[in-house]
């Protein structure tokens, strides 16, 4: 017995040996060392994520030849990380695919009367479904249309129906401070857009200084509607005094509170607010348009009452195309596109406008084209959501995946340009990169939410060969880490690959 126990301590112990001569190896976080083709990019890019501010944190990165798809660098690039608005690249290729570029969205005018000599006898309908761009002028040019119909009279209710889409307003992990902001805006199928950057369910309020201290400045909103309503606890102040105005709405409601101080003779404090309910928001400025066209509705209106199956179409007027749609989309990021998108998805392929079946729909043409679902988490369209995850060579294996597509062009154009100072055509990267070699060169769409940063997109070295770039950074404490993206960008735009295989 006391053989055998030592024979069993001289096996364990030699097996204790042969570990501890063995060197200790970290995880190869890239596909590129010191000796390779690409070492000196390499040795550039490390360097650049060896900040400081990175410390703790997160880094992955995924370049890629655009010709072959190679990967030519790599760093925590199969780690899965929060993508923020990059996440709207997966979003706006499937929409592309599943709907088509010249995809529009429709708005409905509806009867279930008769229309006798100028009196319609029955209700007058409202049909959303889905149009993420209708302003003012739109439902303007719906009125007109009807009275052109010859209708004076509506003898019925007008009612405002949103069943195209489920009734889920919010994505499920949009966060409570969200909800009154621009971005986190609510999702309908009828709803409508202050301006033309198209953020549907939004108003614009501006505070204007009174021409008197002491007054309270003047308010307005954009466009004008009584669905909000307006606290104005503000105060004018002398031209030296302190310009301090926040504009809030109450959450669960459309109260609207102005306040602060704003000196005389300075230029406006304005803001873009998510309404609550905008389908009700949209019945209201659809009221006022026939008022002005002098087509009485004799009933009171309604919201959310499914427009019955044997209603006759009166009126109907189509948006703008989804290859014109992407452009303010993907510039200016706008999520409230992204989450119509991923509904409308759903409701062309099952017939269901909710994001789990939209999102359906996303992870079905990721996969279809070769995109490694399984190692993805897609929670809504947009990227809002802190529990997205998706790693940096997947973004970069989907933007060289879909250069074969017949709608890669337009794709491209609706990426943000590096310091391009035109809106929609520099975007969110307009005031980026400046000056640099990657100026009207980088083409990529940014992200950003709190501890999180991303950029990817597609890059043309100093000898012409074009590059796929991703990087995201996670789980940073500074505010922000966008000179790090900016640092690799512009490293790859100088890159020369000096007689490599390309």
């Amino acid at each position: 017995m006391k053989q055998l126990f030592m024979k069993r301590w001289l096996v364990l112990l030699m097996v204790c040996l042969m570990v501890a001569v063995i060197p200790y190896q970290t995880p190869d976080t890239k596909s590129v060392d010191a000796s390779g083709e690409h070492a000196e990019l390499a040795r550039s890019i490390d360097k650049i994520l060896s900040d400081e501010r990175l410390d703790g944190a997160l880094a992955g990165v995924s370049i890629r030849s655009a010709k072959t798809g190679e990967l030519i660098y790599e760093h925590l690039a199969e780690t899965r990380l929060k993508p923020a608005s990059n996440m709207k690249l997966l979003t706006a290729a499937a929409a592309l695919e599943t709907l088509g570029p010249d995809y529009t969205f429709k708005t409905e005018l509806l009867t279930d009367g008769k229309l006798k000599g100028k009196v319609l006898n029955g209700n007058l309908y409202l049909k959303g479904k889905g149009d993420p761009t209708l302003l003012k002028e739109d439902y303007d040019e719906l009125a007109k249309e009807l009275k052109q119909k010859g209708v004076s009279v509506v003898t019925g209710s007008l009612i405002a129906d949103d069943s195209w889409y489920d009734h889920e307003r919010f994505s499920e992990d949009l966060t409570w401070n969200d909800e009154t902001q621009y971005y986190g805006a609510s999702i309908s199928a009828l709803t409508a857009s202050p301006n033309e950057d198209y953020d549907a369910g939004t108003v614009i309020v501006a505070a204007y200084p009174s021409d008197k201290e002491g007054e309270p400045a003047e308010i307005t909103v954009t466009p004008k509607t009584d669905y909000v309503q307006i606290i104005n606890r503000t105060k004018t102040v002398a031209k030296d005094g302190e310009k301090d105005i926040s504009i809030e709405r109450e959450h669960g409601g459309n109260k609207i509170v102005v306040e602060g101080t704003i000196p005389v003779d300075v230029t406006r404090s304005r803001s873009w607010v998510a309404v609550w309910e905008p389908t009700g928001y949209a019945l209201d400025l659809f009221q006022q348009s026939l008022e002005d066209e002098g087509i009485r509705v004799n009933n009171r209106a309604k919201v959310s009452i499914a427009t019955p199956v044997n209603a006759e179409k009166l009126v109907s007027k189509d948006s703008m195309p989804l290859s014109e749609l992407l452009i303010p989309f993907m510039k200016l990021s706008n999520n409230g596109h992204a989450e119509v998108l991923v509904k409308e998805m759903g409701k062309v392929v099952h017939d269901e406008g909710s994001w789990d079946k939209g999102i359906e729909v996303v992870e079905s043409f990721l996969k279809n084209n070769g995109i490694d679902t399984k190692t993805l988490r897609i929670r809504d369209g947009s990227g809002i959501s802190h529990v997205n995850m998706v790693p940096a060579n997947e973004l970069s294996k989907l933007l060289y995946v879909i250069k074969e597509k017949e709608w890669y062009n337009i794709y491209l154009n609706s990426l943000p340009v590096a310091g391009a100072s035109e809106r929609f055509v520099g975007g969110t990267l307009r005031y980026r990169m400046n000056d640099t070699l990657a100026a009207g060169n980088v083409k990529a769409k940014t992200g950003s939410l709190t501890g999180v940063t991303s950029l990817t997109g597609y890059v043309t070295t100093k000898d012409d060969e074009e590059l796929i770039f991703s990087i995201i950074l996670n789980n940073f404490i500074d505010d922000d880490l966008k000179e790090i993206e900016d640092k690799i960008a512009i490293e790859l735009a100088e890159y020369e690959f000096k007689g490599t295989n390309k």
